[in-house]
């Protein structure tokens, strides 16, 4: 069978001796059985409003090929990651490095409920993201080498990847809300039916800019979805410690918000539907995503002074979002166990390949240097690492 898959046409091929894996770019060759079917389920951790009427149903369900589709973006976003994290220990990357690993449900799920003109905006863990937005693993993977087949043409970094009607990858905590809040002016002014979904974590939830861009949405009654990923730590600090008020949905005031199970990738979807909904209609709303990172805040943190390996190994154990989906697939009957396990190999084996591209690519051209600064020209004598330094064409 051939499927839409994450922008590009991947074959499923049915093959009587179980899975065989095609020499093109494509994911994996499987056995599909009732793919196309509808599978129904009840989401387990019920929405919890604020200020709304109504919240989404519990019964929710999903084809086949969406879940198989979920649970491969997801794979992939895992394990680059994780190459990402090995490629920083052998000083292959330098600089800041913000992992996503334990959070993919949150960009999967977010994605899988919007339209390609919708507009997103986030922080600087946002390589889930980028991948989600169109770039490949190679490309995103480049740019944090420093290589010019990079998704910024290695000029930006792990912080500074954008994709059309994505807007970053913000290195500067809480600046992207405000930005976020004009994307959804934009969208508004234009006549456009679409949303904004602006992006931040439990640790930019007190920045005064946050509750200025709060207060223009709602004034303005923009199409804005203001999304609080709560991995429930902000650097190293707790959010129980950083906030007098930890319902971080119900920090609006007067704007709604609906409380969502971020580890769960079909409650995520359907909250966000009924978001996109509800802000193309009333306006802004407020989506607090209580998730969870495997990684510390950066690379850099050694992660071990404000929580215990215990902690993360058990909520790896009981509440992965990966394992979710696998389950509802394996409950479901649209693949099994080994055609799964398969698929997991694949990613693996797929990311491993884009990694190589990746780290063999070259730096970027020179005359770089010079692009990007001034708008329509290149700039002359622009100053390099210290102030004594300066690059003239």
């Amino acid at each position: 069978y051939q499927r839409r898959v994450h922008g590009d046409y991947s074959r499923f091929k049915m093959a009587l001796a179980g899975m065989v894996k095609l020499a093109t770019p494509s994911f994996l060759a499987v056995r599909l059985a009732s793919t196309s079917a509808v599978s129904t389920f009840t989401i387990k951790k019920p929405f919890v409003g604020h200020k709304l009427e109504t919240l989404p149903s519990l019964e929710t369900s999903a084809t086949g090929d969406e879940l198989l589709k979920y649970y491969k973006q997801m794979l992939v976003i895992r394990r680059m990651e994780t190459t990402a994290a090995e490629s920083y220990r052998a000083k292959q990357i330098r600089g800041f490095l913000h992992l996503y690993s334990g959070q993919e449900a949150v960009c999967v799920g977010i994605k899988a409920a919007l339209t390609d003109e919708d507009s997103i905006i986030t922080a600087y863990r946002c390589h889930g993201w980028a991948y989600m937005c169109g770039w490949s693993p190679k490309a995103i993977l480049a740019e944090l080498f420093g290589r010019g087949a990079g998704c910024s043409i290695g000029k930006g970094g792990s912080m500074h990847m954008y994709a059309k009607k994505f807007f970053g990858g913000n290195g500067i905590v809480g600046a992207q809300v405000p930005v976020g809040a004009g994307a959804a002016l934009a969208h508004q002014y234009l006549g456009q039916p679409n949303v904004c979904i602006s992006l931040y974590g439990d640790g930019a939830a007190n920045q005064g800019q946050v509750f200025e861009a709060y207060n223009i949405a709602k004034l303005w009654n923009l199409p804005a979805i203001f999304v609080c990923e709560n991995n429930k730590f902000g650097m190293g600090t707790s959010a129980s410690r950083s906030s007098a008020n930890t319902s971080y949905f119900t920090r609006g005031d007067y704007i709604p918000g609906i409380w969502v199970d971020g580890m769960d990738v079909l409650a995520v979807r359907d909250a966000t539907k009924f978001a996109k909904e509800f802000a193309l209609k009333n306006g802004p709303i407020v989506m607090e995503m209580e998730t969870y990172r495997y990684h510390g805040h950066s690379m850099s943190d050694p992660d071990t002074t404000y929580r215990s390996r215990e902690d993360i190994k058990k909520k790896r154990e009981q509440d992965d979002p990966i394992a979710a989906v696998r389950a509802l697939i394996l409950e479901a009957g649209h693949a099994t166990d080994a055609e799964l396990t398969a698929m997991e190999k694949a990613a693996r084996a797929e990311v491993q390949a884009e990694f190589e591209a990746a780290i063999a690519a070259p730096e970027p051209a020179m005359d770089q240097v010079y692009n990007h600064i001034l708008v329509g020209e290149k700039a002359h004598n622009v100053r390099g690492c210290d102030p004594l330094t300066y690059y003239s064409q």
